[in-house]
């Protein structure tokens, strides 16, 4: 399917990935002890498969996932996905409010709901019906007896890889969510760029700790390693402790994951917990600072290997090589097949060395916005994505990641990218965590506001002092003009900041 990718696909849908290197015995996916082989894990598949069918789902129609991390999730998704038909993943937090737009712009007609989502929301299951318009199926007892008592006829209606599989929703920092529209082709491929790029295989054992709603988890974490014969074990939450002992216990031998998490394992190392059979540490969601690096490969002895991606690439774009040189702060090379280029305002392709967008091109790009036809247009040009990213590439290929181009701060005509002071201040000894957003300003045309998480324990600290430490490391025109010390930084599920929360907080402070 593929020239040049580690593993080839023999399989055209997203529902039918685990049978691309399929062993009946071998397990498949574990979660709370219980353990999937593939054979049953092909049986359950079919068994939703099934039930969707008879529900009358139809080629096309949507179907809202709603339901934190379990293997119904992936049952669900898989299942709904052979017939044809288009699953709308969702934040199982999301409230009533954003569940109507969902609903709404996406032209769903069913919603897959846990209880426990449900019990959330405060609404009777007709009662969530009504409000949003759409048929609402409640996974609990009643609803895995439905499906336990499904035929168990093998069967797939995607004909064309190129059929859409999947809405997901992108994550509103920078405005209004809107639908990308990945085929089938897109995330499994994505998926065997995946493979290849981080040199695993059948014998390797996944911790999903991260949303499966996310596409980095299920890409990645899931349609990955199923599409390769591994095994998958799914964490309901990441939760420390649990994290740890997962870790441990069940021998697991690659993590992906996004930096609040690497957090908790360099302090783990620090405690002198081991991970022996630890062999692939993977980064995404947002950069990782450098201090973390650090901790990973002096506590631990693993060499974090950071990569980039967008929603509307499947997501998996660049990353660090796994046998090759690895730079700090670096996002790598381009995945097989994947071309990138950074380019000025007016489209020319910048030399090394040289701030410019991020552009992407390959079979992992999107379809497009659902029912955007203005931003398709400004978005996919000649087959390039503007992913919106403000990038550099240096003399050896390798690219960095400098900031997003609305969050780019312009300071009296200066440029002041927000990841540069952030740098610096997690370079300061009692931050934690920084932020840096621009404000509107008479005088300037903007300045740099930051918004600082203390390490526990570290006291006492006065803004001031924080930006005396700054001002020994930035130029006068990067420095904020304001430094709000916080309890925490409000993130999304992927662990990236909320910076547009924090721009709505500083507004409603003026």
């Amino acid at each position: 399917m593929t020239s040049g990718l580690k593993t080839s696909l023999n399989v055209k849908s997203v529902g039918q990935i685990y049978k691309n290197r399929f062993e009946p015995d071998k397990v498949a996916l574990i979660f709370k002890g219980r353990q999937w082989t593939y054979a049953e894990f092909d049986d359950a598949v079919i068994a939703y498969a099934n039930f969707f069918r008879g529900l009358g789902l139809k080629p096309g129609e949507r179907v809202i996932l709603n339901t934190p991390n379990n293997p119904e999730f992936i049952f669900t998704y898989l299942g709904v996905v052979r017939n044809a038909a288009v699953i709308v993943p969702v934040n199982p937090m999301l409230t009533l409010r954003e569940l109507s737009f969902t609903a709404e712009d996406s032209g769903a007609k069913y919603m897959v709901i846990h209880a426990s989502v449900l019990e959330r929301i405060g609404l009777e299951k007709k009662g969530l019906a009504d409000e949003l318009g759409v048929e609402v199926i409640v996974l609990g007892e009643e609803f895995s007896e439905r499906v336990s008592k499904s035929p168990r006829e093998d069967f797939d209606l995607v004909d064309d890889p190129q059929t859409i599989s999947t809405y997901l929703y992108t994550s509103g920092t920078t405005g209004t969510p809107k639908a990308a529209m990945l085929s089938h082709y897109n995330l499994t491929v994505n998926a065997m760029q995946t493979n290849t790029a981080f040199d695993t295989d059948d014998s390797d054992r996944y911790i999903l700790v991260l949303p499966l709603f996310h596409v980095l988890a299920f890409t990645c974490v899931t349609l990955m390693p199923l599409g390769t014969g591994a095994t998958v074990d799914l964490v309901e939450a990441f939760r420390p402790k649990e994290f740890i002992s997962e870790l441990i216990e069940n021998r697991i031998t690659v993590f992906i994951g996004v930096p609040a998490m690497y957090v908790v394992l360099v302090n783990a190392g620090k405690q002198h917990v081991e991970f022996p059979d630890l062999r692939r540490v993977i980064c995404g969601g947002a950069p990782l600072p450098l201090d973390t690096i650090r901790g990973m490969q002096e506590g631990l002895g693993l060499e974090v290997v950071e990569g980039y991606g967008l929603t509307e690439a499947s997501p998996a774009c660049l990353f660090n090589p796994i046998h090759g040189v690895h730079k700090a702060g670096s996002v790598g090379f381009p995945f097989p097949l994947c071309e990138c280029k950074v380019v000025s305002e007016n489209g020319a392709e910048l030399p090394a060395g040289e701030s410019g967008e991020l552009l992407v091109k390959g079979p992992n790009v999107m379809r497009g916005y659902y029912n955007r036809p203005e931003e398709n247009a400004a978005t996919i040009v000649d087959g390039w994505l503007h992913t919106g990213d403000i990038a550099q590439v240096d003399e050896d290929g390798y690219f960095y990641i400098v900031d997003r181009i609305k969050d780019l701060i312009i300071v009296s005509g200066l440029n002041v990218y927000p990841r540069e002071v952030e740098e610096v201040l997690f370079e300061h000894p009692q931050v934690a965590e920084a932020a840096v957003i621009g404000e509107p300003d008479k005088l300037r045309g903007e300045i740099a506001v930051a918004y600082v998480v203390l390490k526990e324990g570290a006291g006492e600290v006065h803004h001031k002092e924080i930006l005396r430490f700054l001002k020994e490391r930035l130029a006068q025109y990067k420095l904020p003009r304001r430094i709000n010390i916080i309890e925490a930084l409000p993130r999304n599920s992927s662990g990236k900041v909320l910076k547009r929360m924090l721009r709505e907080q500083s507004d409603s402070v003026k």
